[in-house]
């Protein structure tokens, strides 16, 4: 009788981790940094469809790196795990802290299973407090992790040279106009020193947790117009009011966090 091939745990862990960090790496990637009324969502997107960065509950975002189906799954079930704690508690029980943790439980389990392979996905759940101070960004990875990060963070594509330039250039107190700036500027670096490449409205995904707004939802998408010209230095762009869009529904259409176009095996196509 022949001896069953051997993988030591350790072994098996680090290939799963390996296979996951490869998938994540192939999608373009998103940068999430604070500023002076909230919080700024930026990512290299041309679809107007499939988003990267949704709503999901009044002060609560989600943006995601990697496989879209894989995705839409975590999307869909943080929004029902949040209209359900809402209205089951209150509203004010909803945390980022708490769909963190949801979603590192789900990952945790999803990683260490033999039957089914790792999640390809990195994701960032974000909250906007009453102040800076109180504004909550949490980035997960496929193992199930949660790292509490502080005032920039970066996930998917090349998320080491953009995250160090974010580090650099970011600061406590900068404005919309000032934060979208350095995003853009993070994202059409190239890695390999060359020329940073342009990137027009067309090309990104831009949404706002924004404390200064006086609806309960603090989300808002940047389009069109306003977009441009907060791109082109306008400061007066900011105070304007994006079209409301109706709330993301948990089990309808995908508004979730998705790339701009997937492959053949389902995932983002590597940037330029």
């Amino acid at each position: 009788m022949s001896t069953p091939f051997y993988v030591s745990p350790q072994q098996a862990m680090a290939d799963r981790a390996e296979y996951a960090r490869k998938g994540i790496a192939r999608g373009r990637s998103v940068v999430v940094l604070t500023y002076t009324d909230g919080i700024l969502f930026v990512a290299e997107n041309t679809s107007r469809a499939l988003h990267k960065v949704s709503e999901i509950y009044d002060k609560i975002a989600f943006a995601a790196v990697g496989r879209y189906n894989e995705f839409e799954n975590l999307r869909i079930g943080g929004v029902r795990y949040a209209d359900l704690r809402g209205y089951s508690y209150d509203r004010a029980d909803v945390t980022a802290r708490g769909l963190a943790n949801v979603y590192a439980q789900t990952l945790g389990t999803i990683f260490s299973s033999v039957g089914e392979k790792p999640y390809e996905v990195e994701l960032i759940v974000a909250e906007v407090g009453r102040t800076d101070d109180d504004d909550q960004i949490y980035r997960l990875t496929p193992d199930g992790s949660v790292v509490d990060e502080k005032n920039s963070v970066v996930v998917g594509g090349n998320a080491d040279s953009i995250g160090n330039y974010l580090g650099q250039r970011h600061r406590a107190g900068m404005s919309l106009v000032e934060a979208l700036r350095v995003a853009v500027d993070a994202l059409a670096r190239d890695p390999n020193g060359g020329s940073p490449r342009v990137l027009t409205p067309e090309q990104l995904e831009v949404a706002v947790l924004d404390r200064q707004r006086p609806q309960q939802r603090k989300f808002k998408r940047v389009l069109g117009g306003q977009l441009a010209r907060l791109l082109s230095g306008d400061e007066t762009a900011a105070d304007d009011a994006a079209p409301e869009a109706a709330p993301e529904a948990a089990d309808g259409p995908s508004d979730g966090a998705a790339g701009a176009a997937t492959g053949e095996d389902g995932t983002e196509p590597a940037g330029e």
